[in-house]
């Protein structure tokens, strides 16, 4: 039998779907029983899709198994970009794939649409790694037109297009994103344009206290005021900002650069440790190939780390925004240095994390573990990151090359 849970979110996701079956295309009019339809247009073609494979919705027990897939297919792309990096020991994957019964329920027992935009993302950072930029692009607006969550890796894009190509470089692909989000949203432009991006896209709704896991320690007028919102707004700009000047520009130039072609660019110096100790190549690998698993590092570490900002700083989180950054933490905890001794605590964060997010309702203890488990890793991914004061020997100068049909 299942759960009566199950159906909660699931019903309501049919139901929207079933209004636009029957023709609305007013997105103020699509409804469910949890209210409006508050997800872009991309939700709403996916779970068509996922209407009509599950009888009108109502095989559940079918729709489980098309989401267990879903969860295999999540951690494959996960397992692919760990293993370009080569920075998580094994024995972590145990806890990813077998000791988050949160992240087994999200996935498989509620069947929230949190889940098919994540996995989209990793799909689409295995693209970026693969040089795929234009490709990469539309799978990572795709997976914003699921979700907007996916908005929280936005400023690692931008980092990364702006410092491979250039701001001129960088416009073609901000636009497959702008256009890939009006295709998807015509049918619904056309009709009530207005209704649409208020609703898919409003970054001002307000939460209920009651569901809130990361913020119960405070008064609920508190968790409500405006003021508290604006504020955490400023933290994640200035952490974004912080992390963008220090952590993830590796160049002995002014930030500014990036706006520059980058074959007028200095190549980027030895000393930060984001680019020595992200990646520790093998002789016996050569030095091509440590210089791609630092270029991969790199990439992961600057999405990884933007979406991470935005969770902490989040004005709400709920128990299946768990999935946002459940699947990223081993390699935030991973990613610096690591003696023998280190290793158990960084197991206990994840544990802790996981208990926290496991506590229903949530607590003021609850909660208040989550930020201090959020803070020490912050402090770690800061300080273990920071440039060296020593310089090394630089590589060898390379003459910039032209561009690759693959990376355009």
């Amino acid at each position: 039998r299942r759960p009566a849970d199950t159906e909660i979110d699931w019903k309501a996701y049919m139901q929207e779907v079933e209004g636009f079956v029957n023709g609305t295309l007013d997105y103020t009019q699509l409804k469910g029983d949890t209210g409006p339809l508050v997800y872009p247009a991309g939700f709403v073609y996916i779970f068509l899709g996922l209407y009509y494979a599950t009888g009108r919705g109502s095989d559940i027990r079918l729709a489980q198994y098309l989401f267990a897939g879903l969860y295999l297919l999540n951690l494959l792309l996960v397992f692919r970009i760990y293993c370009r990096t080569s920075k998580v020991p094994p024995y972590v994957f145990f806890f990813m794939c077998c000791a988050s019964y949160r992240i087994h329920s999200i996935f498989v027992l509620r069947l929230f649409n949190d889940p098919v935009a994540m996995a989209i993302l990793f799909l689409a950072i295995n693209l970026f790694l693969e040089e795929r930029w234009s490709w990469g692009c539309l799978l990572f607006s795709l997976a914003v037109s699921v979700k907007m969550n996916i908005l929280l890796f936005a400023p690692g894009l931008l980092f990364l297009l702006l410092q491979r190509f250039g701001v001129l470089g960088c416009i073609p692909k901000l636009c497959i994103c702008a256009l890939l989000q009006v295709v998807l949203g015509l049918p619904f432009l056309l009709v009530n344009p207005v209704g649409y991006l208020t609703r898919s896209f409003d970054l001002g709704r307000q939460f209920q206290f009651k569901w809130t896991v990361n913020w119960r320690f405070l008064p609920e007028e508190v968790f409500q005021n405006r003021v508290f919102h604006a504020a955490l707004l400023l933290a994640h700009l200035a952490g974004l900002g912080l992390f963008a000047l220090h952590r993830w520009h590796s160049s002995k130039e002014n930030i500014l650069t990036l706006l520059k072609d980058p074959a007028k660019r200095k190549p980027a110096s030895p000393r930060l440790t984001v680019n020595n100790i992200l990646w520790v190549g093998s002789k016996e690998r050569g030095r091509r190939q440590g210089r791609a698993g630092r270029t991969f590092a790199w990439i992961v570490f600057i999405f990884f780390s933007s979406n991470f900002l935005g969770v902490c700083c989040s004005r709400s989180l709920h128990y299946q925004f768990y999935v946002w950054y459940f699947h990223t933490l081993p390699y935030l905890l991973w990613c610096t240095p690591t003696t023998k001794l280190a290793h158990m605590p960084k197991v206990l964060l994840l544990g802790v994390i996981e208990l926290c997010w496991n506590t229903y309702p949530s607590t003021v203890c609850s909660s208040l573990s989550l930020h201090i488990c959020h803070g020490l890793i912050l402090l770690q991914l800061w300080y273990g990151t920071a440039p060296s004061p020593v310089s090394h020997t630089p590589p060898p100068s390379r003459k910039p090359t032209a561009m690759s049909k693959k990376a355009q």
